[in-house]
């Protein structure tokens, strides 16, 4: 999962100005490297120039996902990043790049500003912190918590199975176990056999 650019832009009348950027191009060639941010550069204004005012959307483009947010004001950040980086994570970053600019830098600025007039300084910060979404973004790691506790239960079950014990030996061993309770076990593996792909 990997995060190349992050873009804040103004959404004129007739295109989109680029008023400050933020770049990760580490994983490309040093010679490919600022080919690659033009290209990077000129698709953010085109896809901030063709989204509604109002609007988040998601373009792919070969392996690449560009995620876009206009906001009403005109306002807009983009964030390109490879087809694996959560979707989620990106719209709460653009959220929170947006909120912060809109503090930091005057609206009077917005229509003629340019990367060199502009003093932003979040997205180099933001870039580099969102690039492991589940350090930057709580709900993202609450969930890969979960999914690991899963893993370790599930591990924890082969492991006991792998010693040569089988479920129903211990049901059938379990001296805790009412006959009711052993009774509705052996139901309930039956009805659950019939369905077992061989």
């Amino acid at each position: 999962m990997k995060l190349y650019s992050l873009s804040v832009l103004y959404k004129g009348a007739t295109k989109a100005n680029l008023l400050k950027a933020a770049y990760d191009l580490s994983s490309f060639s040093f010679f490919q490297r600022s080919s690659v941010q033009e290209f990077m550069t000129f698709t953010s204004a085109l896809i901030a120039e063709r989204t509604s005012v109002g609007t988040r959307a998601s373009v792919k483009e070969q392996e690449y996902l560009c995620h876009v947010y206009v906001r009403n004001d005109n306002l807009s950040a983009v964030v390109i990043s490879d087809s694996e980086y959560p979707q989620r994570v990106c719209f709460t970053l653009l959220d929170k790049v947006l909120e912060e600019f809109s503090r930091q830098v005057d609206s009077i600025d917005w229509p003629s500003g340019n990367p060199d007039t502009i003093s932003y300084k979040g997205l180099d910060i933001h870039l580099s912190k969102y690039q492991n979404p589940r350090e930057a973004d709580a709900m993202t790691k609450v969930q890969a918590e979960l999914d690991e506790t899963k893993i370790i239960l599930h591990n924890t079950m082969e492991s006991l199975l792998e010693r040569g014990e089988k479920l129903d030996d211990l049901v059938s061993k379990s001296e805790h176990l009412g006959n009711q309770s052993k009774a509705f076990y052996k139901t309930a593996r039956k009805q659950n056999s019939c369905c077992e792909i061989m």
